[in-house]
């Protein structure tokens, strides 16, 4: 089950993605993710904010390279952010023809 979420545009961090590296299509989140973000005040739009500006987090350098590719040729864009003690969040963007999708996930819940 996922939960559809909605950006401000006059919230301060949307006022600050003046380049983005990439479209995040539609965003959804998991129950779970959404709950650790609320569980460690952590918001949503900060990490949209980083992953659209190829802030990947702590993914390894592999996956990083695989992203930079990934924004000129399309495919997936995986974000690993900790937001809290043992607690890491995914955010993963589909790029497609159709149109991007972004998901905020738990590692577990991959």
């Amino acid at each position: 089950m996922y939960q559809k979420l909605t950006a401000d545009a006059n919230h301060p961090l949307t006022q600050t993605l003046i380049n983005p590296k990439f479209a995040p299509g539609q965003i959804l989140a998991t129950p779970g993710a959404l709950a650790a973000m609320e569980e460690h005040h952590c918001s949503p739009l900060s990490l949209l904010a980083r992953h659209l500006v190829a802030d990947w987090g702590s993914v390894p350098v592999e996956d990083a390279q695989l992203n930079d590719r990934a924004i000129q040729s399309g495919g997936r864009l995986l974000s690993s952010y900790m937001i809290g003690p043992g607690t890491r969040i995914w955010l993963i963007t589909d790029q497609s023809e159709t149109g991007n999708i972004s998901t905020y996930l738990l590692p577990s819940e991959y």
